[in-house]
Protein backbone atom coordinates (compact mmCIF):
# COMPACT_ATOMS: atom_id res chain seq x y z
CA UNK A 1 0.00 0.00 0.00
CA UNK A 2 2.60 2.08 0.71
CA UNK A 3 4.27 2.05 -2.47
CA UNK A 4 1.13 2.85 -4.08
CA UNK A 5 1.35 6.09 -2.33
CA UNK A 6 4.61 6.84 -3.08
CA UNK A 7 3.67 5.97 -6.71
CA UNK A 8 1.00 8.56 -6.48
CA UNK A 9 2.77 10.94 -5.08
CA UNK A 10 5.14 10.72 -8.07
CA UNK A 11 2.88 11.26 -10.39
CA UNK A 12 1.14 14.06 -8.87
CA UNK A 13 4.23 15.66 -8.76
CA UNK A 14 4.97 15.21 -11.93
CA UNK A 15 1.41 16.19 -13.31
CA UNK A 16 2.18 19.44 -10.93
CA UNK A 17 5.76 20.24 -12.89
CA UNK A 18 4.23 19.76 -16.26
CA UNK A 19 1.05 21.70 -15.60
CA UNK A 20 3.55 24.61 -14.27
CA UNK A 21 5.72 24.62 -17.37
CA UNK A 22 2.36 24.89 -19.14
CA UNK A 23 2.56 21.78 -21.14
CA UNK A 24 -0.24 20.02 -22.77
CA UNK A 25 -2.09 17.09 -21.40
CA UNK A 26 0.02 17.18 -17.94
CA UNK A 27 -1.54 13.88 -16.60
CA UNK A 28 -0.58 11.66 -19.93
CA UNK A 29 2.84 13.72 -19.66
CA UNK A 30 3.18 12.56 -16.24
CA UNK A 31 2.21 8.77 -17.27
CA UNK A 32 4.92 8.86 -19.81
CA UNK A 33 7.26 9.80 -18.10
CA UNK A 34 6.82 7.42 -15.27
CA UNK A 35 6.11 4.51 -17.95
CA UNK A 36 10.09 5.20 -19.86
CA UNK A 37 11.40 4.75 -16.34
CA UNK A 38 10.12 1.42 -15.85
CA UNK A 39 10.48 0.80 -19.30
CA UNK A 40 14.18 1.46 -19.78
CA UNK A 41 14.17 -1.07 -16.62
CA UNK A 42 13.02 -4.07 -17.82
CA UNK A 43 15.69 -3.10 -21.20
CA UNK A 44 18.26 -3.51 -19.06
CA UNK A 45 17.37 -6.48 -17.46
CA UNK A 46 16.66 -8.08 -21.01
CA UNK A 47 19.38 -7.19 -21.84
CA UNK A 48 21.38 -8.54 -19.18
CA UNK A 49 22.40 -11.90 -20.29
CA UNK A 50 24.50 -9.94 -23.33
CA UNK A 51 25.62 -6.66 -20.39
CA UNK A 52 26.35 -9.01 -17.24
CA UNK A 53 24.27 -6.08 -15.81
CA UNK A 54 21.31 -6.74 -13.83
CA UNK A 55 19.46 -4.82 -11.22
CA UNK A 56 16.95 -6.53 -9.41
CA UNK A 57 13.07 -5.46 -9.94
CA UNK A 58 11.80 -4.90 -5.85
CA UNK A 59 10.07 -1.92 -4.45
CA UNK A 60 12.92 0.72 -4.38
CA UNK A 61 14.02 0.23 -7.99
CA UNK A 62 10.79 0.61 -9.15
CA UNK A 63 10.43 4.09 -7.56
CA UNK A 64 13.54 5.24 -8.14
CA UNK A 65 13.52 4.34 -12.46
CA UNK A 66 9.66 6.02 -12.14
CA UNK A 67 11.01 9.11 -10.16
CA UNK A 68 14.53 9.30 -11.98
CA UNK A 69 13.15 7.67 -15.80
CA UNK A 70 16.51 6.80 -17.64
CA UNK A 71 19.07 9.03 -15.55
CA UNK A 72 17.83 7.08 -12.18
CA UNK A 73 17.96 4.16 -14.27
CA UNK A 74 21.26 4.83 -15.51
CA UNK A 75 22.67 5.65 -12.32
CA UNK A 76 20.93 2.14 -11.11
CA UNK A 77 23.55 0.49 -14.00
CA UNK A 78 26.77 2.43 -13.15
CA UNK A 79 26.41 1.72 -9.14
CA UNK A 80 25.46 -2.12 -9.88
CA UNK A 81 28.58 -1.75 -11.87
CA UNK A 82 31.13 -1.34 -9.36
Amino acid sequence: MKTVLIFIGIFLAFSFIHYAAKKKKPFKRAFLSMLVGILVLGIVNLLSPLTTVYIPVTELSLILSSAGGIPGVALMVILSAF
